[in-house]
């Protein structure tokens, strides 16, 4: 089982994404963000690449993708909250998407 991150973590890891577009979810201890591609195919590629590295890490977002919107949300489950595969996993995403 994973850790949910301390306070002390949650500066350290989760502050750098929130000041990289990632906002905190209202109601929920979990990350969104907002990635908008030139095209479908741009967007389907990002989510390729990233559900590689999800995959990899046994660590899955929630998401959707609508023509070149990819909408994605962070937590883990079995934590009840956010914890350090969600910063690790955000901060992948970001370079993905070059952001």
């Amino acid at each position: 089982m994973t850790d949910k991150l301390t306070e002390a973590e949650r500066n350290d890891q989760i502050k750098p994404l929130l000041e990289n577009g990632w906002t905190l979810v209202s109601g929920r201890d979990a990350i969104h963000k907002t990635f908008v591609f030139k095209n479908f195919v741009e967007a389907f590629g990002f989510m390729t690449r990233a559900a590689i590295w999800a995959e990899k890490w046994n660590h899955h977002p929630e998401w959707s993708n609508v023509y070149k919107t990819v909408e994605v949300t962070l937590t883990t489950h079995d934590a009840d909250g956010l914890s350090t595969l969600d910063a690790k996993l955000g901060a992948k995403l970001d370079a993905l998407a070059g952001t």
